[in-house]
């Protein structure tokens, strides 16, 4: 919104300094700033809100080290997440831009999903909340309406470098040619770093790569709904999921810039894709919220994030990668939600087939999701989270290293 307001006032009146809301880089310092003050200041007012209502965290004894003392902390706090996110990003973007509007639609329609789950679980004395396949249905029409729009929709467009001309002065002198329609993605460790989801079914005749949308979108669901499970197991501890979230976001605002700025992408030589820049407003806000968050949910916690947080952070992680085309970078970047996913898919796979062939189910972990596992071992939450988060950084290193690894 003041983005346009701005624009009219330096054409039509030529305002001081109404010319920075031009640049993406000021409007996401601008939308950090904003998104932290939202989230510590009037995150405490929903704190206290939650805790009139008596909105608190029902607990049940897995036999954890302090885990009877977080009974009745309130919980649903990813609204704090939401707003904190949504103000900076309403007033700050460019409201016409198809990335923000699907980023938008993504953090209200998850959002909604896990508010749900949370009010079974409070109102409604439900432990198990919101029917899985209902949760799971949710995450696929969300990843529907990504997958079609990233595919169909005229603006969702890449331009080859081959087509501009860059001077050493780092001006652009010359860019030819038309924003072409593509769903080429980034990949690790190949020698081009790309792969064009097309080559799955252009081999059966020549017109078949008309119909790439039937790889395309299914594997825009399976993305959106694993990456979103992944951060909803990885909140189990206090400061977990906010903090690895972070990491994350904020690497994947290091591809959006890259991408969305014709320089960068040249130099860098990554597919440059138009619009992507102002994504970066967006996860400027994002983090600013996340940090925020965890100012009031590192250990001991005084809120939780709940569904109505985690499967927001997961579905907005996932729809950012696969917009800038780095879906594929989801499992190194994603390393810790990949990981507590994959304990939890060992430990129910191992005890069922070891019932079935022993009768007895038997364990690998000595629980799942693996910071429970930790847990069990002795360790204190606060140093499970603090290395988890280190293991975050070097993952998020290792992701960017990636680019240039061919």
């Amino acid at each position: 919104m003041l983005y346009y307001l701005f624009e009219y006032l330096e054409k039509q009146y030529q305002v001081p300094g109404a010319g920075l809301f031009q640049f993406t880089t000021f409007r996401a310092a601008m939308a950090v700033l904003l998104s932290l003050i939202v989230a510590t200041v009037y995150g405490k007012r929903i704190i206290l809100f939650l805790q009139k209502k008596q909105i608190g965290e029902t607990v049940r004894d897995l036999g954890l080290d302090g885990q009877k003392q977080k009974a009745g902390t309130p919980t649903m706090g990813g609204l704090i997440i939401i707003l904190s996110t949504l103000i900076p990003v309403i007033l700050f973007t460019r409201l016409d831009n198809i990335y923000v509007i699907l980023l938008i639609v993504t953090t209200i329609w998850m959002g909604v999903i896990g508010f749900i789950d949370d009010y079974i679980k409070i109102f409604k004395k439900d432990k198990e909340g919101l029917k899985g396949k209902f949760k799971v249905l949710g995450q696929v029409g969300l990843g529907l309406i990504v997958g079609a729009t990233l595919y169909f929709h005229p603006e969702v467009t890449m331009k080859d470098h081959d087509s501009t001309t860059i001077t050493e002065t780092f001006q652009v002198q010359e860019i030819t040619g038309e924003e072409i329609k593509s769903t080429k993605t980034t990949v690790p460790f190949f020698k081009n770093n790309e792969l064009d989801y097309s080559v799955f079914v252009s081999w059966i005749s020549d017109g078949a790569k008309e119909y790439t949308w039937l790889i395309f979108i299914p594997m825009i669901i399976l993305i959106v709904t694993a990456v979103s499970n992944g951060a909803n197991l990885t909140d189990g501890i206090d400061g977990l999921a906010a903090g690895s979230s972070a990491i994350i976001v904020l690497t994947l605002g290091i591809f959006a810039l890259v991408s969305g700025n014709i320089f960068f992408s040249d130099y860098l030589d990554v597919m440059y894709i138009p619009g992507a820049q102002e994504l970066l407003v967006f996860i400027a806000a994002f983090v600013g919220a996340l940090v925020g968050f965890l100012w009031y949910n590192t250990f001991p916690a005084q809120v939780f994030m709940g569904d109505t947080g985690s499967l927001t952070i997961g579905g907005v992680i996932a729809v950012i990668a696969i917009i800038i085309r780095k879906e594929l970078l989801i499992p190194v970047l994603c390393g810790i939600f990949f990981a507590e996913s994959l304990s939890v898919m060992i430990q129910v796979g191992y005890f069922k087939y070891t019932k079935k062939k022993l009768g007895e189910g038997k364990r690998v972990f000595l629980m799942a999701p693996l910071h429970h596992h930790y847990q069990k071992k002795g360790y204190h939450e606060s140093k499970i989270v603090t290395r988890f988060w280190i293991i975050g950084i070097l993952l998020a290193v290792v992701t960017v290293v990636t680019l240039k690894v061919r």
